[in-house]
């Protein structure tokens, strides 16, 4: 069989997955919500199962409902299940890690405590699908155009001041890299992150003086006026390892940390 993808969802992570695959030589078709540039709409049927019968390798990249369901799976799970398929993935997210108190998690660490259940009940679902599935959990990810470089420059960056709190994040190309490493590794969840760790003020004010801009000041949650989803961002704490990745995929994070990526995106 030829090398074709299938992936659920061309949203930031999978169009650049996509474009690097093209560029290898791959056929990649997609699904957004309506058929739009190239991608099939989500509900028509019919040319999703045939994009199905005719790959190699499937992706969803699709997170759940705001109502908790899982709208790849309750739709298409079963003809992915029984699908003739080299390969299938999932991207994730260390969310169902929840918090732990900036302790360092891999992916033995149990999942479902945090505030993403339904990510988690996702993550698992997966997971039981195929034999072959790779089921990825990402942090916050960053790259060109979705980054603090243009959240500095729009002025829509706050640092918030919690002491001890940090985060885990990843370059989208890394993801690419980790996700196309693991077509010829085994099956099995894999955390893809970079090796450093680091408070989100201490991510701000670098891209701040890496533009020449005013670095913002430091404020309490209260001051921040933050939206729910933002505020539940920092109601958890956690360091995401990648060893797992390193040692069965052959990967490394070519922008090992927050100061390499952030410099090769201003150019």
């Amino acid at each position: 069989m030829a090398n074709r993808m299938l992936i659920f969802g061309m949203g930031y992570t999978a169009a650049r997955l996509a474009e690097r695959m093209r560029a290898d030589g791959w056929e990649v078709i997609g699904t957004r919500r309506e058929a739009h540039d190239g991608a099939i709409g989500f509900d028509d049927r019919t040319s999703v199962l045939a994009a199905l019968a005719g790959a190699s390798h499937v992706l969803s990249s699709v997170p759940p409902a705001r109502d908790g369901s899982e709208p790849v799976l309750d739709h298409y799970g079963e003809a992915i299940g029984e699908a003739t398929l080299q390969w299938s993935g999932y991207l994730s997210s260390t969310g169902v890690y929840g918090d732990a108190d900036g302790a360092w998690v891999d992916e033995s660490a149990p999942i479902g405590s945090g505030r993403r259940q339904a990510r988690s009940e996702a993550d698992q679902r997966w997971q039981d699908l195929r034999d072959d599935m790779r089921v990825f959990r990402l942090p916050g990810i960053y790259g060109p155009g979705r980054s603090p470089l243009d959240r500095v420059r729009e002025g829509r960056s706050s640092r918030i001041d919690m002491p001890g709190q940090v985060f885990s994040r990843v370059h989208v190309d890394d993801i690419v890299a980790g996700v196309m490493a693991s077509f010829e590794g085994p099956a099995g969840v894999y955390n893809l992150s970079d090796d450093l760790p680091a408070p989100q003020h201490e991510i701000v004010a670098h891209a701040a003086r890496l533009l020449g801009l005013a670095v913002p000041p430091l404020q309490s949650l209260e001051e921040a006026n933050l939206s729910d989803a933002a505020l539940g961002f920092y109601e958890e704490n956690r360091r995401v390892a990648n060893g797992k990745a390193k040692r069965l995929l052959g990967w490394e994070p070519h922008y090992p940390d927050y100061k390499a990526g952030l410099q090769a995106l201003l150019g």
